[in-house]
């Protein structure tokens, strides 16, 4: 298989399971599929990441499509061992992303409703970073980019690592501090927010 056609597919499962079938099975275990939109209003930051994440989902589709309609050529000739390197990646954010996903259980959600009040999930891949489903999916991001450099993959990493940095600083975090008070603030202070021990204490500040 051909680099445009291994990142197409593996990029295909990766949208099929990390929101098809995510929203599906939520929505059979709680008659919400677990979508609440993009916050904020209009051009605000928050607002900003959640049209950047939807950008960045495009173009990662966009990317194998357009190398192989030769819209679009490789920036580099990455070589068979990080193609490989690229794949074991992507499976691996596939994977740490359905099992992130579940442990949240029936806090999953897809954006923020400050009206909701879900249960604070600290254990499993919690217990070693604040936000493993993000961290998957930019670890995918990366193996995808790895696959297949082109200009369409790189500003899908980049628009994705953008917009992830804004939903959570300015979104979800915020929310989670409002919702658990000091029992999320303690949580932030012993675990990092996207990678192991990087990132403790530095949630914002009580509203």
């Amino acid at each position: 298989m051909n680099r445009p056609w291994l990142a197409l597919v593996l990029y295909g499962i990766y949208l099929a399971l990390a929101f098809g079938w995510r929203s599906l099975r939520q929505l059979r275990a709680t008659g919400s599929a677990g979508f609440r939109g993009i916050s904020g209003p209009p051009g605000s930051l928050p607002w900003l990441g959640g049209v950047l994440f939807v950008i960045a989902l495009v173009l990662g589709a966009l990317a194998p499509v357009a190398e192989l309609a030769a819209w679009i050529g490789p920036l580099a000739d990455p070589g068979s061992p990080l193609v490989g390197l690229g794949a074991a990646m992507t499976i691996s954010g596939t994977l740490g992303t359905l099992w992130s996903q579940g442990a949240m259980g029936a806090s999953w959600r897809i954006g923020v409703r400050e009206a909701e009040r879900t249960g604070l999930v600290t254990g499993g891949p919690f217990a070693v970073v604040r936000n493993p489903v993000f961290s998957f999916m930019m670890l995918a991001a990366l193996g995808l980019l790895l696959i297949l450099p082109n200009a369409a993959a790189l500003a899908s990493l980049v628009a994705l690592v953008i917009a992830i940095e804004l939903q959570v600083r300015l979104v979800e975090e915020p929310y989670l501090l409002r919702t658990h008070g000091g029992a999320y603030a303690a949580y932030c202070a012993k675990v990092g927010r996207f990678v192991p021990g990087i990132g403790r204490g530095s949630s914002p500040p009580v509203d």
